[in-house]
């Protein structure tokens, strides 16, 4: 059994502090950024691993989308900011489908 320590506990940093600390309050414009950067690089990983998946190469997707294999790998190492029209493009190019929720 595994007995933790209460004091301890207490003093760990909670992950919004952390997040306050490094890239300011919620709402500010640096966290906004981060916060857009995260989400661009979340979408990003979900169409590497559909990639993946269909164990297609970047050079096959890329070609499916009319862009190079370098741009592909920029992409998904989250190097290269992805516009909305890029991700739909390589999200039909995989068979993905997406619904928008507004609200």
């Amino acid at each position: 059994m595994i007995k933790l320590d209460e004091e301890k506990l207490g003093e760990l940093i909670k992950g919004t502090d952390h997040l306050d600390q490094k890239y300011g309050e919620k709402g500010s414009l640096s966290r906004e950024e981060f916060e857009a950067k995260s989400k661009a690089w979340y979408l990003a990983s979900i169409l590497r691993e559909e990639r993946k998946r269909q164990n297609l190469t970047q050079q096959e997707l890329g070609d499916k989308i009319g862009k190079k294999r370098e741009y592909i790998s920029s992409l998904e190492k989250g190097n290269k900011d992805m516009q909305l029209s890029t991700f739909m493009l390589i999200a039909n190019a995989l068979g993905l489908r997406f619904s928008l929720v507004v609200g």
